[in-house]
C-alpha cells in the first residue's frame, strides 16, 4: 500500500474516529455528573430484590423493597429477567447497569437511523450515530432512565431490532414478543404488523407483517406460558388481579406521569379522570393507529413506528418520564424530515429541558392544585406529541384533498 493510499485511508476515518472520541467524551461526562448528582438507580434496586424474591420462591406481588417502599409491577417473566442481578454485588451491578445503558443509548440511536434512513453508507450512518448519541444522551428521559436504573433502552432496543431486520429474516418479532413479556405495551407494535399484514394480504398474499406480528404474539404466549409454569401462584395473581391494579405504580396525576391518563387527571384536579380518560385514549388511539397504519401501507415504516411508540406511550394508564426514551427515534425522524430546523430544535428542547420538573411536586401531591402555567410544564411529553400527530394528521389530510 502506498503512502497516499494510507494517508487517503487516514483522512476517510478521521470523521468517524472524532465523532467516536466525542461520544465517548459526552458519556465520561455523563457518569460523572449522574455519580456527582448521586443518583440512587432506585428502580434497579427493586429489580434486584424481585430476582431475590423468585430465587427465594417468596411471593412477588406482595414484595416491597427500598426505603421508598416500591412494589414489583411487572409480568411475572421480569421477575425471572431479573434474577441474574442478584449474582453480583451492588456497586457492580450499578456499574454495569450504567455501562450496559449507554451502549444501548449508541444502539438505539444506530437502529433509529437504519429504521429511518436505511441507505445511508454505512460509514456515515456511525458517524452520525456518534454524534446523535452525544447529545441525546443528555435528553430528560435517557437521563432519569440511567437515574433509575429502569429498562426502557432495552425494551426500545428489542423493539427496534425487531423493526429493523430484513423482511426475510426468521427472527423478526422475537423482540417485541420478549419485550411485551416483560412490560406489556410494546405489544402495540404487535397490532400494527397484524392489522398491517391483515390488509396486504388481500393484495399480496402472505407477508412479512404477518409472520413477524404471528412470531411476536407465539414468543409472548409462549414467554407467558413457560413463566406461569415456573411461577404458577405469581402469574395467576398477576393476570387476574394485579394487572388491573393501576394504583400499585403510582398516583396517576404526578407530574412524572406524562400520559393522557396523567394530563387529564392534573387538568381536571382528580386522581381518577375515569371515563374521561377512557373515552379520550380511545379515541386518540384509534386515531393515532389509524395514521401508522396508513403511513406502514405507504411505505413508510418510520412514521409508522414513531406514531405506534408515542401512542403507547399516551394512552397507557401511566407512562412515567423515563418512558419517553422514544424521543431518540422521534428526534431522528424530525431531523431526516423535517423542512426547516424550528421543529427539531423545538422538540429537542421540550424533552432536554426537564421542564416538567419545574413545577411543585412532592409526596404532598401538589399536583393537584395546579395552575394552567404549571399544567402545562407538567404534560410537555404528551402535548408535544399530540401536537405532532395532529400536524402530521393536517398535512395528509390537505394532501388527500388536493390530490
Amino acid at each position: 500500500m502506498t503512502v497516499s493510499v494510507i494517508a487517503a485511508t487516514r483522512v476517510r476515518q478521521w470523521p468517524l474516529a472524532t465523532a467516536a472520541t466525542a461520544c465517548l467524551f459526552s458519556f465520561v461526562a455523563f457518569w460523572v455528573a449522574q455519580r456527582t448528582a448521586n443518583v440512587t438507580m432506585l428502580d434497579l434496586m427493586v429489580y434486584r430484590a424481585e430476582g431475590e424474591t423468585v430465587r427465594a420462591g417468596g411471593d412477588l406481588y406482595a414484595m416491597r423493597a427500598t426505603s421508598a417502599n416500591l412494589a414489583m409491577t411487572y409480568p411475572p417473566f421480569a421477575g425471572l429477567l431479573f434474577t441474574p442481578l442478584t449474582l453480583v454485588d451492588v456497586p457492580l451491578m450499578r456499574t454495569l447497569a450504567t455501562a450496559g445503558n449507554l451502549l444501548l443509548v449508541v444502539a438505539l440511536v444506530h437502529l433509529s437511523l437504519r429504521l429511518v434512513t436505511p441507505d445511508r453508507p454505512r460509514t456515515a450512518q456511525w458517524k452520525a450515530t456518534f454524534w446523535a448519541a452525544a447529545v441525546l444522551v443528555w435528553c430528560e428521559p435517557v437521563w432519569t432512565t440511567m437515574r433509575y436504573g429502569q429498562i426502557n433502552l432495552l425494551i426500545a432496543v428489542a423493539v427496534l431490532w425487531d423493526l429493523t431486520r430484513r423482511e426475510d429474516n426468521r427472527w423478526a418479532g422475537l423482540g417485541i414478543g420478549l419485550a411485551a413479556a416483560v412490560k406489556l405495551t410494546p405489544g402495540l407494535f404487535a397490532v400494527l404488523l397484524f392489522v398491517v399484514g391483515l390488509l396486504r394480504l388481500r393484495q399480496a398474499g402472505w407477508n412479512h407483517w404477518l409472520r413477524q406480528a404471528l412470531t411476536a404474539t407465539g414468543v409472548f404466549l409462549g414467554t407467558t406460558l413457560v413463566s406461569a409454569m415456573i411461577l404458577p401462584y405469581d402469574s395467576k395473581r398477576f393476570w387476574t388481579g394485579t394487572l388491573f391494579e393501576t394504583g400499585r405504580v403510582g398516583f396517576a396525576e404526578e407530574t412524572a406521569n406524562q400520559s393522557l391518563r396523567g394530563v387529564l387527571a392534573r387538568l381536571l384536579h382528580t386522581d381518577d379522570p375515569g371515563m374521561w380518560w377512557a373515552v379520550s385514549a380511545a379515541v386518540l388511539g384509534a386515531v393515532a393507529m389509524t395514521l401508522a397504519v396508513r403511513a406502514a401501507l405507504r411505505g413508510d415504516k418510520a412514521l409508522a413506528v414513531v406514531v405506534c411508540a408515542l401512542t403507547a406511550l399516551m394512552i397507557s394508564p401511566i407512562s412515567w418520564s423515563h418512558h419517553w426514551v422514544w424521543c431518540v427515534t422521534l428526534l431522528v425522524l424530525l431531523a431526516d424530515r423535517a423542512r426547516t430546523v424550528r421543529p427539531v430544535v423545538a422538540v429537542a428542547l421540550a424533552f432536554a429541558s426537564f421542564a416538567l420538573w419545574w413545577v411543585p411536586h412532592d409526596p404532598g401531591r401538589p399536583e393537584l392544585d395546579q395552575n394552567p402555567g404549571q399544567m402545562l410544564l407538567s404534560g410537555v411529553y404528551p402535548l408535544v406529541a399530540l401536537g405532532l400527530l395532529a400536524g402530521y394528521a393536517l398535512t395528509r389530510w390537505r394532501t388527500s384533498r388536493t390530490s
